[in-house]
């Protein structure tokens, strides 16, 4: 696809921010708190009509592009017409995405395929005309919206895990990538946040049921009831963290959102250093 070169649009306070994943959850919260402060917002969604409220209401800064992350033609379409409708993209939202549950030996080939597919190679389709169109411009920011499972994995989430954990590679490397061109890169990993990701919508339970794998399961789907309506996270304050930092000349190259994904993410670390120490001199004698 030919990227346009970006036009500098007048009144530079105001940002065009392009979010993917803006049905429901987070993405419509964060697309709504923009749209109240005055931003311009290209919110993407499979199901555009999922927008219209928004739309009639902010039919000035706002847009509603079809997007399937799985679909570059799609994506090739709703970029160039952002960018013809607003002139530039200045923040990037990779925040479409689900999760498969299940063992790692439930899940097909296909489940996880289609898991990768939908998380980590629609965030690439999406992040590269979008990347190509801030390099020319020397200037944007990109949100990967990652997990803090992109840090800690689980037993009956793992594939869902793995797809984080390549989200987190991926945004490492880009961050280093793009850094000379004025682009800066943060990966979002937020704990239980109350949306819809825990009540059915955006999870996907394995065709494979093993016997033995039975309790893990039930003890999932106990946790996931327990949970929907409860996840201690606040959307709307995350979303407003991620506006806020957008003005940050410095941003962190990770934003921990949640006080259960700040307490994983300490245990985490404690696990790796106390694996790390207890074979440190065996690690380092490997050596000529």
């Amino acid at each position: 696809m030919a990227i346009p070169r970006p036009r500098r649009l007048s009144g530079m306070g105001t940002r065009t921010w392009f979010v993917t994943g803006a049905s429901a959850g987070l993405g419509r919260t964060l697309t709504e708190k923009l749209l109240d402060q005055g931003e311009r917002v290209v919110a993407t969604a499979r199901n555009p009509d999922s927008l219209a409220d928004l739309l009639e209401r902010f039919p000035d800064r706002l847009a509603t592009p079809r997007l399937d992350v799985t679909e570059q033609a799609s994506i090739d379409a709703a970029v160039q017409s952002a960018i013809g409708r607003f002139g530039q993209i200045d923040v990037l939202v990779n925040n479409a995405g689900y999760g498969v549950v299940g063992t790692v030996e439930e899940v097909s080939d296909a489940e996880a395929r289609h898991q990768f597919d939908v998380n980590v190679f629609g965030l690439l389709n999406v992040s590269r005309p979008i990347i190509a169109h801030m390099r020319a411009n020397r200037s944007g920011l990109i949100y990967n919206i990652s997990s803090i499972a992109g840090l800690a994995s689980s037993a009956t989430f793992a594939i869902y895990c793995a797809s984080k954990h390549a989200v987190e590679g991926i945004s490492e490397g880009l961050a280093a990538s793009v850094k000379p061109f004025g682009i800066k890169v943060v990966i979002v990993e937020p704990g239980a946040f109350r949306t819809r990701f825990h009540n059915g919508q955006s999870i996907r339970t394995t065709e494979n049921h093993i016997p033995d794998y039975a309790e893990l399961r039930s003890g999932t789907a106990e946790w996931l009831e327990g949970i929907d309506g409860n996840q201690p996270g606040d959307p709307e304050k995350l979303s407003a963290a991620l506006i806020a930092m957008a003005d940050d000349p410095e941003p962190p190259l990770r934003l921990l959102c949640g006080q259960d994904a700040y307490d994983r993410a300490m245990a985490k670390l404690d696990s790796l250093r106390a694996d790390f120490e207890k074979n440190a001199e065996l690690s380092r004698s490997m050596v000529y």
